[in-house]
């Protein structure tokens, strides 16, 4: 396979066509090889539309998925991250070429240490991985300008809207099977914020988040 070549289709074939139209994202995705964080049994998913299966039942989303969320979220140099969910690490280091300092939460062991060896090979030295209840969130280092939730969740948690900074910034995919939703919701006030729809897609729950109990909206 000519790596560069399925990487090239992958951005114009697949992302480009998603409305990911921001040329510093594009260029990030040449840079950050994706394909370095797939594991080796499924390398040659790297490139492909689709997910890709992770131990303990995660999977890393498609890519034009985590390309349509990172160019939403608008992230600067100046912004701490949270990320809730790592995955293999990927999406935290796409999100720590853009932002100040990333970290990631996961609750399962076995991914925890994979993101953390993933992001050490690459050389991302402005991300760590917390093996948390991303649920929670990490409120000892809260407010964030932006937290990211890497699967889906049936609702969004209070907990992690309120470590929100003002105008700060959370993505997630919301809702039961067949129907998801990526929202981006900002923090307009104390007590307030403001969402909106992005697009309809389907990911696997992440690890931690029960069924609803109640709405947040």
């Amino acid at each position: 396979m000519n790596i560069e070549q399925a990487r090239f289709n992958m951005i114009e074939q697949q992302i480009r066509p998603w409305d990911v139209l921001d040329q510093d994202v594009l260029t990030l995705l040449t840079q950050v090889k994706r394909e370095a964080f797939v594991p080796e049994a499924h390398r040659a998913l790297a490139f492909v539309d689709t997910q890709v299966p992770l131990p303990g039942g995660q999977s890393m989303l498609e890519p034009k998925i985590e390309a349509r969320l990172l160019q939403e979220l608008e992230v600067t140099r100046d912004d701490r991250v949270l990320e809730v969910g790592a995955g293999s690490g990927y999406m935290a280091a796409l999100l720590a070429a853009r932002a100040q300092r990333v970290t990631t939460l996961e609750t399962d062991a076995t991914l925890a240490a994979l993101a953390r060896e993933n992001l050490r090979r690459a050389g991302v030295v402005n991300a760590k991985v917390v093996e948390a209840d991303g649920s929670k969130g990490l409120p000892g280092e809260a407010p964030f300008d932006v937290i990211v939730l890497s699967g889906s969740v049936a609702e969004l948690p209070q907990a992690l809207l309120d470590q929100l900074k003002e105008g700060g910034r959370l993505v997630a995919i919301v809702g039961q099977q067949p129907v998801m939703q990526a929202v981006l919701v900002t923090r307009t006030g104390a007590s307030a914020f403001q969402r909106q729809v992005l697009f309809d897609t389907v990911a696997p729950r992440l690890n931690g988040f029960g069924e609803p109990t109640r709405f947040a909206f």
